[in-house]
């Protein structure tokens, strides 16, 4: 089966869930799950009242906003309420945030429905039934998850639903108490107003608002919106600066111990025996506690020790002087060169999945010697540790049947269910507090750290205990981005066209790690994360072909920010520009020959490249073009070469990422994007030596330092689209548009990562 909109039928079968649903009868006709009022009122305070399962309101006018999303840089505690104070007509001032209860209207949607392996370009009525059925698969799980940038993109209808439907229940209130007709009201700044000039706030009307139906809710077109679209200052700022923000380290529960561990330093490990006597003689010091045991199987989160003590710096120390043995189990040999050879072996044994298939690669391949100029390259990618600022902790109080979390977490469902299958409780008697986040990256969507907290804890004797990881322990224990191998090969004609293209890669999936160790799902079937940013390019080739070979990994691995993305732009977008050298061609004249069926693609490239201009004497501009998470970036990035030293001076970044929700947000997470993937494109390199990671702190896995930070331009596309990601697009492109700078000044094609000369 070929063509670009043809599919394949191994692709449909995308999810066992999903299809499972689909074929119950009865389920598949009904109508997706409402989410605009939860299965339990939803909680408040301060004799406020609930409208609706999102949005509450208080006496003096104050709106509060449930918020099912965990802020970790990303500014959704600022965004998010936007898209209620919009539609609600409501000063975002007066609007205040409360975390969520575990409900499944606040499920993330988008971000399930964002993994379906469908190529762009693919239209019909296979990927619509599948859209919606793992969309309302995704409505029931109801699973609370904060990544793939899909926290804005999730909320765009629900929370403005919530606040559409708020505001016309204050309305139909108002026409009540004044015994006037609905149409003559309108609302403004917090009030409802007559025609004839009478008006009410809406803590005077919240009482009679619960009881009043809201009549016809209608949402703002964008010609409408006030608030949508115009810079707002990030809420959570002055916390931050002030010292009063709490992040998961700074939870400080009455009567609190503080724990530090060791974790075998050979990955899958275990413990074999521990002399602690030297460990329990030293101050503050409460219990050595072996966890192991409590940890179920398939949460990931390593077997180790931890000593107890009154301060941390305690625990830590206690920790060092621990006498622990280990058994080093089936991986002590692994190394990463064993890796990249079995990653190599694989791609040239088997044919793996095919994520996308066009036209007639084997007519292509079956052409006549001479007739046509054959391209091929191999580039690799590294592993890559989050290295989040904030290190992974959890605090937990496990006490008269109850679990108490206190957690810096991107998952609350998934440590609610940890926490109560560690603690013996039911999930109904965890309590969570979601703290800020000191970086999350994908790290924290996993809750290892959750579940030894709490098998820590119920050595506490009742009281609450806070498990920090050392940074050695954050960096050796990560789950990592995967380590991944692509070759490509393409056939041009004399003209320099394009007549076929193939890419192939091998790498470990995600999906199959992650699923099993958070739902307990058996590992199988395709994953969208290894190939994305190959399969689902921009680019138009009449033939071509992307396969990806999954190769099972002992590493552990993870959600790294921008995922596949991350390592498959890098591949692609540095092979656009060989293959714009073979053909004698300009590299964004030649990506503007491929972009003809995709305007929304081309001016984005054609936004950055003018921006960016000529690039000064002794400095060269590299190109790149990328779309992940629905939003289109473009990258020109202005670099130059001394000796061995690879320095980027500018970058220009132009994103269509649809309605721009707050663009001094958007610009924020381009700036941060950029200089993530610009840490992890120069510096960024996990390797395993003897099963264990090298790497142990930021002295062998730098990040850019302030003085080698470039100066990012950011240009939002106008749009009126439905709103896509803006945390990770900008991380993906930044590689190889380096990449394709040093190619311009020294001529060398750089294909590992990191880019080193």
């Amino acid at each position: 089966m070929s063509g670009p909109n043809k599919i394949s039928r191994r692709r449909f079968i995308l999810s066992g869930a999903a299809v499972a649903g689909a074929l119950v009868v009865g389920w598949g006709v009904m109508p997706p799950r409402q989410r605009l009022n939860g299965s339990h009122p939803l909680p408040v305070t301060g004799g406020a009242l609930a409208l609706n399962g999102w949005v509450s309101i208080a006496i003096d006018g104050t709106v509060t906003v449930a918020m099912p999303r965990s802020e970790m840089g990303q500014g959704v505690h600022t965004a998010l309420p936007m898209l209620v104070a919009e539609e609600l007509d409501v000063p975002l001032s007066r609007v205040r945030i409360a975390q969520a209860p575990i409900d499944k209207i606040f499920g993330n949607i988008a971000m399930l429905k964002d993994g379906l392996p469908f190529h762009p370009d693919d239209t019909g009525r296979l990927k619509a039934v599948v859209s919606w059925t793992v969309g309302k698969v995704a409505r029931e799980l109801g699973l609370i998850i904060t990544g793939g940038s899909s926290s804005v993109k999730d909320a765009w209808e629900p929370m403005r639903e919530a606040g559409a439907t708020a505001r016309a229940q204050l309305v139909a209130a108002a026409s009540r108490y004044w015994n006037a007709q609905a149409a003559d009201c309108r609302t403004e700044d917090g009030h409802v107003i007559h025609a004839d000039g009478r008006r009410l706030g809406y803590g005077a009307l919240v009482t009679l608002a619960v009881t009043s139906a809201p009549g016809e809710v209608r949402l703002k077109s964008p010609d409408q919106f006030k608030l949508i679209g115009r810079p707002q200052p990030r809420r959570d700022t002055p916390s931050k600066v002030n010292g009063m923000a709490m992040f998961g380290i700074d939870a400080r529960p009455p009567g609190m111990l503080y724990a530090a561990l060791h974790m075998s330093p050979v990955i899958g490990g275990t413990v074999s025996s521990i002399d602690a006597a030297a460990a329990l003689k030293m101050p503050g010091v409460v219990k050595v506690v072996d966890f192991s045991a409590a940890l179920p199987a398939q949460t990931g989160a390593g077997a180790g020790v931890a000593v107890i003590a009154s301060s941390y710096w305690q625990a830590k120390q206690a920790a060092s002087a621990l006498q622990i043995k280990w058994s080093d189990g089936p991986h002590a040999g692994l190394s990463s060169a064993a890796i990249y050879a079995d990653l190599a072996a694989r791609l040239d044994a088997e044919s793996g999945h095919a994520y996308y298939k066009a036209g007639d690669m084997e007519a292509v391949e079956g052409r006549a010697p001479g007739v046509a100029k054959t391209v091929k390259a191999e580039y690799r990618a590294p592993y890559l540790a989050h290295a989040a600022m904030e290190p992974v902790n959890c605090t937990a109080q496990v006490k008269d049947g109850k679990v108490h979390l206190w957690v810096p977490t991107q998952s609350p469902g998934f440590a609610v269910e940890v926490a109560a299958k560690v603690g013996g409780v039911s999930a109904a008697d965890v309590m969570l507090e979601v703290t800020l986040l000191g970086g999350g990256f994908g790290r924290r969507l996993d809750v290892d750290m959750v579940a030894q907290a709490v098998a820590i804890a119920r050595q506490a004797d009742g009281r609450p205990v806070q498990l920090i990881w050392s940074r050695e322990e954050d960096m050796t224990h990560d789950v990592y981005r995967p380590a991944a191998l692509a070759r490509f090969s393409a056939t041009l004609d004399a003209a320099g066209n394009v007549l076929g293209y193939d890419n192939k890669s091998a790498g470990g999936s995600i999906a199959h790690q992650f699923f099993k160790r958070n739902l307990g799902l058996p590992a199988g079937g395709p994953d969208k994360t290894t190939a994305e940013g190959e399969f689902d390019m921009q680019y138009h080739f009449a033939n071509q072909r992307i396969t990806h070979v999954i190769v099972d990994s002992a590493v552990p691995l993870g959600y790294w920010r921008s995922v596949g993305h991350s390592h498959n732009a890098f591949f692609k977008e540095s092979f656009i520009d060989e293959l714009a050298h073979a053909a004698g061609k300009d590299s964004v004249e030649f990506r503007r020959g491929l972009l003809l069926q995709h305007p929304r693609h081309l001016a984005v490239l054609n936004a950055a490249v003018a921006r960016a201009g000529v690039a000064p004497a002794g400095r060269a501009h590299g190109v790149a073009l990328h779309q992940s998470f629905g939003t289109i970036v473009a990258q020109v990035a202005e670099v130059s070469v001394d000796g061995a030293e690879i320095r980027v001076h500018r970058v220009v970044c132009a994103v269509d990422c649809g309605i721009a929700v707050n663009p001094n947000i958007i610009a924020q997470q381009v700036e941060s994007a950029v200089v993530f993937g610009l840490s992890a494109a120069l510096f960024g390199n996990v390797t395993i030596k003897d099963g264990k990671v090298e790497q142990t702190n930021f002295h062998d896995y730098p990040v850019l330092r302030m003085n080698q930070a470039p100066e990012v331009e950011t240009i939002i596309m106008p749009s009126a689209a439905h709103p896509e990601g803006m945390g990770e697009p900008a991380t993906p492109p930044i590689a190889p548009a380096v990449a394709n700078a040093i190619f311009k000044l020294t001529g060398k094609r750089l294909r590992s990562l990191p880019l080193t000369l």
